[in-house]
């Protein structure tokens, strides 16, 4: 069922109490090198702003770090969020790193901002296009330029374009764009199999894609016992309350601090909201549940993002899920 389907990785480079940014960051390039090593296919980095807890403001200059540590893998952003900067911005950002990394270089674009309403309207083109015009504008620059204006670098092997989004809609967008598509499970969990479907009927081939690319971001945990895993996960999770509730700057707790934490009946509920949809569990918990998603969604490929504060059992539980996925 789940043959040819290629693993890949969704990194919000998250900053943990007693680290700094800096080491968040590190970590990310550490990552990229483990996964590498394990037969992933991409390495793709988020863009968050106002942040503190997760250090992913610049996916180009993270990016370019994690290019340079790596040989094979294909690196890219997952996504930028295109309504919050010049395409021209972009398509040099981008061109830079397709020049010095032809072939290895993914632009996954996104709507969202990213951040606080404060933060985003510090970022971006004044122009402030939509959507569709600023997508347009970004790949003509790849194509020789847009309104006299080019994009320096050109570089022969452009970046690939890719659309993320958490609907059915955004999925039939990307599909009559003839991109290939991420729906984020890990946000909006449920929709994929109906997104994915809405993608395939509205596809139609383009000089970036012949046939449909449809993939899926899940958020997962893998652990070699379910009751490792749910402490590994509970960390970012708790986080999130500390985040909406106490200090909307503070950066993530550690196992020890959530294993100390009481939960109240609601952060309880927050917990199981949060965890449950998700992957979260041993291999054996796990593999039956991702093998679901994918016969469910026909997935030609699955993004993982696993955020937990012990950076080994972060790349131990990749080790995993490409060992559950190799194995469906």
């Amino acid at each position: 069922m789940a043959e040819g389907i290629a693993v890949s990785v969704h990194d919000t480079a998250p900053v943990w109490r007693g680290d700094t940014a800096g080491d968040a960051l590190r970590r990310s390039v550490d990552l990229a090198r483990a996964v590498e090593s394990l037969g992933y296919r991409r390495y793709w980095v988020a863009e968050h702003h106002n942040t503190p807890a997760l250090a992913t403001s610049s996916p180009a200059v993270l990016a370019g770090s994690i290019l340079a540590a790596t040989s094979t893998i294909r690196v890219g952003s997952g996504a930028v969020l295109l309504p919050s900067h010049s395409p021209y911005v972009v398509a040099e950002q981008f061109g830079v790193l397709a020049g010095l990394y032809p072939g290895r270089v993914d632009l996954g674009l996104g709507r969202a901002p990213g951040g606080s309403g404060e933060a985003a309207a510090r970022l971006g083109d004044p122009r402030r296009l939509d959507f569709g015009d600023a997508l347009l504008e970004l790949n003509e620059y790849f194509a020789g330029g847009s309104g006299g204006v080019r994009a320096i670098p050109e570089p022969d092997t452009p970046p690939e374009i890719w659309l993320v989004g958490s609907s059915a809609s955004s999925a039939a967008n990307a599909g009559r764009l003839g991109l290939p598509y991420v729906y984020a499970h890990a946000i909006v969990g449920g929709g994929a199999p109906e997104a994915l479907e809405a993608y395939r009927q509205a596809f139609r081939p383009s000089a970036a894609l012949a046939e449909p690319h449809a993939c899926v971001a899940v958020i997962a945990v893998a652990a070699d016992s379910d009751e490792r895993a749910h402490r590994l996960a509970a960390s970012f999770v708790y986080g999130q309350i500390l985040m909406r509730t106490v200090d909307p700057a503070t950066v993530l707790p550690t196992e020890e601090e959530t294993a100390a934490h009481v939960f109240t009946p609601a952060e309880e509920r927050f917990l199981r909201e949060k965890i449950d949809p998700q992957f979260v569990g041993s291999a054996e918990r796990i593999a039956p549940r991702l093998g679901d998603l994918l016969r469910r969604t026909r997935a030609d490929e699955l993004f993982v993002l696993t955020q937990v504060p012990d950076h080994q059992a972060r790349i131990r539980s990749y080790e995993l899920i490409a060992k559950i996925v190799s194995s469906l």
